[in-house]
């Protein structure tokens, strides 16, 4: 294990990181829009989904904050990755960042879940109990996530 974390501080991502203040100020800020293109898609879906909107229709948007939600968590998960190559060990022994791994991968088996359930949804049919429960869990989630990523510069 040692020997990944080595590999990971060394490898040219970390480096240039660890060097260019410049570097990193750019993956980070696009590591917070990538948070930010999924929080902004994905909590309105989820609201929607769960029923405490109702002024949307869900047939028109929900293909398109799917997308936007995708493509924000592509990002987040690329330039996180990046970013925790800078100082894998401090992050590995890091309790806030260990929660966020933990609260991610429920997230991640969430929106696998969801996407069994969302079709009839999408298609202009009743949404389900289960789809409604597991909207407001994605939501619940998310914001943990949020909370527990900023949490990590304070332990």
């Amino acid at each position: 294990m040692a020997a990944l974390i080595d590999w990971l501080a060394g490898w040219p991502g970390a480096v240039l990181l660890q060097r260019s203040g410049t570097a990193y100020l750019f993956v980070n800020a696009a590591h917070i829009l990538g948070i930010g293109l999924l929080l902004g898609a994905i909590l309105p879906l989820d609201l929607r989904l769960a029923g405490v909107l109702r002024a949307s229709a869900l047939p028109l948007i929900g293909p398109m904050l799917i997308r936007t939600a995708a493509c924000g968590l592509a990002l987040a998960l690329a330039t996180g990755f990046w970013l925790f190559t800078v100082k894998p060990g401090e992050y590995l022994g890091n309790p806030a960042f260990l929660t966020k791994l933990g609260l991610l991968a429920l997230a991640l088996g969430n929106i696998v879940l969801q996407h069994l359930n969302l079709k009839p949804a999408l298609a202009g049919g009743e949404i389900g109990l289960r789809v409604r429960l597991l909207a407001a869990f994605s939501a619940s989630l998310w914001l943990c996530i949020l909370v527990a990523g900023r949490w990590i510069g304070f332990v």
